[in-house]
């Protein structure tokens, strides 16, 4: 069920009313409600995929009683490992098995070794990356004994599948999320406002900037070898942008309508193009999974080792795994290691750990803020293209052409790229800019309501309603 089809429109207004109203009085009534509907939404796309949800959550809410129980290191260490094998296993089957297999097979055949091995064709179930991340930091919490393992099945159910955030993020940590379904939840009109009102920013990013962007991005990567070089410039940006407002806008979504069932969700982009560092940008883009990685990866691969040599090793490890859990390529896994190659320099050289929003005191930023705004977000779309195209000979043609510095506005139409697109990605930043102090531009104060109305005939207006196209990271 997507966030943007009129079957969401249907099923939101129908969850509010029973559980608001029907289910109020008792938050195990209510648990239940959030699973039913949690488990209806996730099966609109396909009902049989619903069978792996429930066996990450039989799995992992036995293995949390029983490191409960156990005291003795050795066996704590095989309960972990039987949740890491069923999740990372079940997520490693659908995602990575015919990538591994293609790469089984290119190795013998480098060392003069033939033979043919079966591909299958697997449908790879809808936001198994988030759920199976969110899962597994229950286990590993309960067993680093950070979290107390609960009894109460139903609420653990919810948690793993609670439908807002489920197939897209964010991904919510055990001890944060968790406990909010213990507690007694109560109706709050200022916050359901607020709820609504991210709800309509994030389908602002989504149907406007994320949907109208896909358009040009896709022919102009359709059309990279017959185009300028200004074109391809234009198709990198557009892309960055698309990705943005699709992904972001969804979490935007989720953490609004969280909001109207009285949850708090963690903030999942923090303006990133607003970035002054990698250190920064890192911090502000796609939080809720790298700090996931940050946490339960880099902290474990490092270790104690104080060596500047072996943390390079280790944030180079952690980003290429990024890249492999966006997808199982090579270009995704190039992707994740050129986010290194950009991150790792500041390890050596003083850069301001930036702590407060840009230009924090005045509405223009500086010359130096400026020129470190633009390249981070400048050589960001210069990765980027690894991450959007098909193969990594199709992204070194991309460079190699959009190097060539050639002008002509003729070819593709530039100007219909330029008129349709730009102006639109300008007023997003514009608004961000303008609302960047805040959780998100439109969020309480008396003029957002100005904004809120102007957003909304944005959407009326621009808005693409003619194809419901699903979320970019759903694939993910």
């Amino acid at each position: 069920m997507l966030f943007n089809s009129l079957d969401f429109a249907i099923f939101l207004p129908v969850v509010f009313i029973l559980y608001w109203f029907v289910f109020h009085k008792n938050i195990k009534s209510q648990n239940t409600l959030l699973v039913v509907a949690s488990y209806v939404f996730y099966g609109w796309w396909d009902w049989r995929f619903l069978f792996l949800i429930l066996l990450s959550t039989v799995v992992d809410y036995g293995v949390g009683l029983a490191l409960a129980r156990q005291q003795k290191k050795v066996r704590r260490k095989l309960l972990l490992l039987l949740s890491i094998l069923v999740n990372i296993g079940l997520l490693s089957f659908f995602k990575y098995y015919n990538f591994f297999l293609d790469s089984f097979v290119t190795t013998f055949s480098f060392f003069g070794n033939s033979f043919e091995a079966n591909r299958l064709s697997i449908i790879l179930p809808v936001g198994i990356s988030f759920y199976t991340f969110q899962t597994l930091s229950y286990t590993i919490d309960v067993y680093r004994e950070r979290l107390k393992p609960t009894t109460n099945f139903v609420a653990f159910m919810a948690f793993v599948s609670f439908f807002p955030q489920l197939v897209a993020g964010p991904i919510e940590r055990a001890k944060s999320l968790l406990p909010q379904f213990f507690r007694k939840r109560s109706f709050n009109t200022d916050n359901a406002i607020i709820g609504i009102k991210q709800i309509v920013w994030g389908l602002f990013k989504k149907l406007v900037i994320a949907d109208t962007c896909a358009q040009y991005v896709n022919d102009i990567f359709a059309n990279y070898q017959d185009v300028s070089s200004t074109t391809l410039v234009l198709g990198l940006i557009y892309f960055v942008f698309q990705v943005y407002g699709d992904f972001s806008g969804y979490s935007d979504i989720a953490i609004g309508t969280a909001r109207l069932f009285d949850f708090k969700l963690m903030v999942n982009f923090k303006y990133p193009f607003f970035s002054r560092s990698y250190r920064e940008f890192w911090q502000r883009w796609h939080i809720s999974l790298f700090s996931w990685f940050r946490d339960y990866v880099y902290a474990n691969v490092r270790g104690k080792r104080p060596s500047q040599l072996w943390r390079v090793i280790s944030i180079s490890i952690v980003f290429v795994l990024c890249g492999l859990w966006h997808g199982a390529t090579i270009n995704f896994m190039i992707w994740g290691f050129v986010c290194a190659l950009l991150y790792i320099p500041e390890l050596f050289i003083k850069t301001k750990t930036h702590t407060r929003v840009v230009a924090q005191k005045s509405f223009f930023p500086s010359l130096s803020e400026l020129l470190a705004m633009g390249y981070v977000f400048g050589t960001f779309c210069l990765g980027a293209v690894f991450f959007r195209a098909e193969t990594v000979s199709q992204a070194i043609a991309y460079l190699k052409r959009m190097g060539k510095f050639s002008h002509e506005f003729n070819l593709l139409g530039i100007y219909r790229y330029a008129y349709e697109a730009l102006p639109l990605v300008v007023l997003l930043v514009l608004i961000e800019w303008s609302g960047r102090k805040k959780e998100f531009p439109l969020y309480s104060e008396k003029m957002e309501l100005v904004k809120t109305i102007g957003v909304i005939m944005a959407i009326v207006i621009w808005g693409n309603f003619d194809e419901m196209k699903q979320f970019f990271y759903f694939q993910f």
